[in-house]
């Protein structure tokens, strides 16, 4: 084998050289968050620094990877060889805008490398990778039932446009939006159009004042606002909560969980496959 070769394979498994990379991380967050507040010449020469020793380490890796195919198998190594690339474009060539704040932005994204600092973190992550085929068909189902209820929502809850309202309309709308404001008082109608029904359904998701949404559409239903009792309201809030908060956030995490006990089976059994060290015999 290549002297070379060799001495980057033996490297890249030091355990020294990992915790050293780990620290070198590290830093560099700490040093993105100094840039938030202020930037002086001896940070920017740190931040020099410590690309040059991302850029050996990834040099290193690619010797000991046996080939561009065998070095591009790895995600970790595709992700940190485009954090790398992307810090040596000079920001210059931007001259700002929009394109220099994409830059800045994605610079910022050096400190998910901490996610493989740790081979607990590098299980959560394969886990999550391996349950995106399940969440997607869990997200499609979650998003029929918002669908469903947030035209359900627009069609019973939205208030009147104060266009179509005579004097007498426009002086009782006038006169809820007092009583009765919206929370935010700047936010608009909940159910006014589709979107908004979507935002507030995950609004009312989070437990955020689905409360005072519900007491809302009450005082407009006592104003003869709206054409809906108050028990229908109750009923489709508290119907909504519970099956969202309940039952749909239960099958994201039960997709989860079930995918993170295989991960671990499959750790646990590669790692008993592994050849164990032979015990000295006695003479």
């Amino acid at each position: 084998m290549n002297p070379v070769k060799q001495w980057c394979k033996a490297l890249v498994a030091n355990a020294w050289f990992q915790h050293f990379i780990t620290f070198i991380i590290i830093l560099n967050c700490l040093f993105i968050g100094i840039e938030t507040y202020t930037t002086i010449p001896a940070i920017t020469v740190c931040q020099h620094i410590i690309l040059a020793i991302f850029t050996f380490e990834i040099i290193v890796r690619f010797i000991a990877a046996d080939g561009l195919l065998n070095f591009l198998k790895s995600g970790w190594n595709i992700f940190d060889s485009l954090l790398v690339i992307i810090s040596f474009i000079p920001e210059d060539i931007f001259g700002g805008g929009s394109s220099l704040l994409a830059l800045r932005v994605l610079r910022v994204f050096r400190v998910l490398r901490l996610l493989r600092s740790a081979k607990e973190i590098r299980l959560i992550i394969t886990v999550l990778v391996k349950s995106m085929s399940a969440l997607f068909y869990n997200v499609i189902f979650f998003f029929i039932f918002v669908y469903l209820f947030a035209i359900i929502g627009v069609g019973i809850f939205r208030l009147p446009d104060p266009e179509t309202l005579d004097d007498a309309g426009k002086a009782k709308l006038e006169l809820y939006q007092q009583i009765a404001p919206n929370a935010p008082s700047n936010s608009p109608d909940p159910f006014g159009t589709l979107g908004e029904a979507f935002f507030t359904l995950f609004r009312e998701l989070t437990g955020e004042d689905w409360t005072d949404v519900r007491y809302n559409l009450v005082t407009a239903s006592d104003m003869g606002l709206i054409k809906v009792s108050p028990t229908v309201i109750t009923t489709y809030h508290v119907l909504w909560f519970i099956l969202s908060a309940f039952l749909l956030l239960n099958l994201v995490v039960g997709a989860i969980v079930n995918n993170y006990q295989i991960v671990m089976e499959k750790s646990r059994d590669e790692h008993d496959d592994e050849p164990q060290p032979e015990s000295p015999q006695q003479e």
